[in-house]
């Protein structure tokens, strides 16, 4: 067994996984970062970050509404004669 080769073998091992730890480390703050921003924003806003997915249900139905409302009061008598 080539010992000296096996031991190269195992540290450029070592370094590549070190470095790929600093990179996911890096990219975990990066991310934990951006999550303290959106429920900043979220709060901001005044939407609970727990009452999200409540909050856009809300949101899409108001929006269906308001364009169900909108269909309504279009003129279609004159509009279908063109």
């Amino acid at each position: 067994m080539e010992y000296e080769k096996e031991l190269s073998i195992l540290k450029e091992n070592l370094d590549k996984a070190k470095t790929l730890k600093y990179k996911a480390e890096a990219r975990l703050e990066q991310l934990n970062k951006q999550e303290e921003e959106l429920i900043k924003e979220l709060k901001d806003l005044g939407v609970n970050p727990e009452d999200l997915n409540e909050e856009i249900n809300k949101l899409t139905s108001e929006i269906e509404d308001l364009f169900d409302k909108s269909n309504k009061l279009l003129p279609k008598d004159i509009l279908e004669k063109k």
